[in-house]
């Protein structure tokens, strides 16, 4: 009888062992940033030293193009930042006053994986949210929702603060949508002070690294 109490005993120790082990290599393993989908919509608010804006966020990686929605708070204007994978952009108007400016960058859109290679800093609880928090150097801090791996906030190097406020994943704006007006084409068309828009964009601005090259 005294001869099967050890094995009995090193049985049980081995079944307990099987039972925490994948539980104790999990909580040591170091969490990666979520690669963002293909496809997405984002209503988010910014913050830079007070002044607070809306953007409404259509990201579609399939189709190479990313748009920016904007409006300053209690702004009348309604800028639209149209952002494509060949780095041409179009910062236009809708209303009567018909402005449009474009641009030639050097770099596309952000690539889906764009956080691969972030430093992660550990976890840190935003906007009531549990993140895990992420940074790449001279760019940005990341925050992501530990329990539905959402986006929560991001906060660039310059202090500019992006509060995430919907995210749906999969969510498209259809094609005609994507169409820059006929007088962005115009050589003559009306000049659009866009310097508030290079500050505001989201993210291709900030993140010459982690974008598609042409």
């Amino acid at each position: 009888m005294t001869s099967i109490l050890p094995i009995a005993f090193l049985l049980l120790s081995w079944a307990i062992a099987s039972i925490l082990s994948p539980i104790v290599s999990s909580t040591t393993e170091t969490p990666t940033p979520t690669p963002w989908p293909h496809q997405f919509h984002s209503i988010l608010f910014m913050n830079y030293s007070g002044s607070l804006q809306k953007i409404d966020l259509w990201y579609d990686w399939p189709n190479g193009r990313n748009f920016n929605i904007m409006q300053d708070q209690l702004g009348d204007k309604i800028l639209y930042d149209l952002e494509w994978n060949n780095g041409t952009s179009f910062f236009y108007t809708l209303d009567s006053t018909q402005e449009c400016k474009s641009a030639q960058l050097e770099v596309g859109i952000l690539r889906p994986d764009w956080l691969d290679g972030a430093n992660y800093l550990g976890q840190q609880t935003v906007n009531g949210f549990l993140c895990n928090v992420w940074e790449k150097v001279d760019f940005i801090w990341y925050y992501e929702d530990v329990v539905s791996k959402r986006p929560v906030q991001w906060v660039f190097y310059t202090g500019r603060q992006a509060h995430v406020m919907t995210f749906e994943v999969g969510a498209v704006l259809e094609d005609a949508k994507w169409q820059a007006p006929v007088y962005c084409f115009n050589k003559k068309n009306k000049s659009l002070d866009v310097s508030g828009t290079l500050r505001a964009s989201v993210l291709r601005r900030h993140s010459q690294g982690f974008c598609s090259k042409k």
